[in-house]
């Protein structure tokens, strides 16, 4: 396992499904977590280097407030975990709505610019970070009936890739991974990708030891290779 203690982590979709696993993997690591979603609460996860921070990513204000909330509290922020994301499929390009098309650039692109943005700032200043971004299987391999959501996510991809480049000069890294399906209540089905491993490599990136990975998109597939 990885060792996280005293290091300062600000977990975004804190409680999702993979969410709650990355929060576990990064407590048990030792990191301080601060868990973002629109409604987390401090009894989500009873543990004393848990801190509640509830925001909506989609404005961007809110993810400034955010990351402001957490220097002013805890001093820095020595890792990003972006989990943050939404699914929607199901229509051609060619009959697609407008409204699945903005809910997933939203859900998907804005809300990991917006912290970005936010986050990037202060970990300049403190010449170290460690952001890492869960992006998909389609956002470099699309599949038919997902057009929304395989452009969001290709964008994301793009995007991490863009904050390694601007940033390896200040001891910042940035990489995205991109688990295949995963074992969720929402998902089943045989092969599934188990939510702890995805997890395990999002804590092994925000190391002191993952120093040299950055830049990068990795793929968990398991089986579905």
């Amino acid at each position: 396992m990885a060792n996280l203690q005293g290091k300062i982590a600000l977990i975004t979709g804190a409680k999702g499904a993979l969410g709650t696993s990355v929060t576990s993997a990064y407590l048990q690591a030792g990191a301080r977590v601060i868990g973002v979603s629109r409604s987390i609460q401090a009894s989500d996860f009873p543990h004393p280097n848990f801190t509640a921070m509830p925001a909506d990513l989609a404005i961007g204000d809110a993810a400034r407030k955010l990351a402001a909330g957490v220097v002013a509290q805890f001093g820095r922020i020595d890792a990003l975990v972006h989990v943050t994301g939404g699914f929607a499929g199901g229509q051609s390009v060619a009959d697609m709505d407008d409204a699945t098309l903005d809910q997933m650039f939203e859900v998907n692109f804005r809300s990991a610019f917006h912290i970005l943005r936010a986050v990037i700032p202060t970990m300049r200043a403190q010449k170290a970070g460690r952001i890492v971004v869960v992006a998909s299987r389609q956002g470099v391999e699309p599949t038919a009936m997902l057009g929304a959501y395989n452009a969001s996510k290709a964008a994301v991809v793009s995007l991490v890739k863009t904050v390694a480049l601007e940033n390896k000069d200040a001891g910042i890294t940035a990489n995205s991974v991109l688990p295949g399906a995963m074992a969720t209540p929402a998902n089943q089905g045989a092969n599934l990708i188990d939510t702890a491993q995805v997890a395990s490599l999002l804590t092994y990136l925000a190391s002191d030891e993952a120093g040299a990975i950055t830049g990068a998109a990795i793929p968990v597939y398991g089986t579905q290779l």
